[in-house]
């Protein structure tokens, strides 16, 4: 499970729907207290701060639209209880750089050079 801190847009195809999907994981499994994965590291930073992946989905959404994919997904803020309402998410489990290292180590077509957000 992964969602990446760099900017949606520098994000290859593979890689920006593949976070779209693990991101409406992550979603799931905090929102319903499901069980599957809620240790995982990536779901545990998400814990309290619901709004701000719900800000990175509405990022994903605008991205996946501008390319000219379809999104059939939708995500609610009215759904998110009171404890999980932070719109921050400043808790990274590598550092930006490191991140940017492993896309350009992957060989795909991700931007690895531009800012960050």
């Amino acid at each position: 499970m992964r969602i990446w801190d760099l900017s949606v847009e520098h994000l290859c195809r593979n890689h920006l729907l593949a976070e779209h999907r693990e991101l409406h994981a992550i979603w799931n499994i905090v929102l319903n207290d499901r069980r599957g994965y809620s240790r995982h590291p990536e779901v545990m930073r998400w814990r309290g701060r619901l709004r701000a992946l719900w800000r990175r989905h509405e990022e994903e959404k605008v991205e996946m639209l501008r390319r000219g994919y379809a999104h059939r997904s939708p995500l609610y803020l009215k759904d998110i209880p009171r404890r999980h309402r932070s719109a921050v998410q400043g808790v990274l489990l590598e550092s930006i750089e490191s991140q940017r290292r492993k896309l350009r180590m992957k060989g795909c077509e991700c931007v690895t050079k531009r800012k960050s957000r």
